[in-house]
């Protein structure tokens, strides 16, 4: 790859294959982008700039395009997640991922792929400072060489080893890394739903852990809950609540963020809610309820 390329302009044909050439690349590039910033629209912005980026680079000097389109694509995501954090900071409520399609967000062939598009795994990163995302992510999904890394971040490669490790362990908190596999996530979802249409609290308190925090991501758009709501008991209540005061529509699973989530309408509103697994029990429950953030999953 080179470490640096000059812009120039491109004929016709050339710009073609250059456009095919990044076509090519082009899912990957948005599932890297999304895993930086947890925001499919912010990812199609810095993916677009990208390419145009690309049309203007003379790629007889590069010698791997997926490589150095990796390169690009971080170093703008990271320069975009240093700005979106301050944004979020102003947010209306709790902030959560926008979820998205799972067929949306690249090849996902592997369990570490997998794993860091989950939506409880891209709502832990927001704990990360923007360096240390762009390490975890670079090395968990694209195993990038160390090296690589230190060049997109600015930091030596020791540095970057040190903020892999501190990456990993912020996430792991306690949670399995990877998740159950579907049919026990969809099986559980059933079991869920149910015992919330009938009100039955046993069949609740069964399935939810009792440190369980339900997030709900309004962003001042619809009515939802300002603050995480912790604990079995509030969740429960949290919960009985809702079912008593609007009338549940429509509801069916989607794939999104590489499993299972539930799509949900409640009188005038929609959401969609995925839930964090560990052993059988639910660890967290995220609904996000913002008209804005829903555009990414087909319903």
């Amino acid at each position: 790859m080179a470490a640096a390329s000059r812009e120039v302009p491109a004929a016709p044909a050339a710009r073609e294959d250059a456009a095919a050439e990044f076509e090519r690349h082009r899912p990957t590039l948005l599932g890297l982008a999304y895993r930086f910033l947890g925001s499919m629209w912010d990812a199609e912005d810095v993916v677009q700039d990208a390419f145009l980026r690309w049309l203007g680079t003379d790629r007889a000097q590069v010698r791997v395009p997926r490589a150095f389109l990796i390169k690009v694509v971080s170093r703008l995501a990271l320069d975009q997640l240093r700005s979106a954090r301050v944004t979020r900071e102003a947010y209306t409520g709790p902030w959560l991922p926008e979820p998205v399609a799972t067929d949306a967000l690249g090849p996902l062939d592997t369990a570490e792929l997998r794993d860091t598009v989950a939506f409880a795994t891209v709502h832990l990163m927001e704990r990360l400072t923007p360096p240390e995302r762009a390490v975890f992510v670079l090395r968990e999904a694209f195993e990038l060489p160390y090296e690589d890394i230190a060049d997109v971040v600015g930091a030596t490669t020791a540095h970057c080893r040190q903020m892999f490790r501190r990456a990993g362990q912020h996430l792991t908190d306690g949670r399995e890394r990877f998740a159950p596999d579907g049919t026990e996530h969809v099986e559980l979802f059933t079991r869920f739903l149910a015992a919330a249409r009938d009100g039955d609290l046993s069949g609740l308190t069964e399935l939810l852990s009792e440190d369980v925090i339900a997030w709900n991501d309004g962003g001042g758009k619809v009515r939802a809950a300002r603050r995480p709501v912790v604990g079995r008991a509030k969740v429960l209540a949290f919960l009985s609540g809702l079912l008593n005061r609007y009338a549940l529509g429509e509801v069916r699973v989607v794939d999104a963020n590489g499993g299972p989530a539930l799509y949900t309408s409640m009188d005038d509103r929609t959401q969609i809610t995925s839930l964090d697994v560990r052993d059988g029990r639910i660890h967290a429950i995220y609904a996000v309820l913002n008209p804005e953030k829903l555009g990414h999953v087909p319903v």
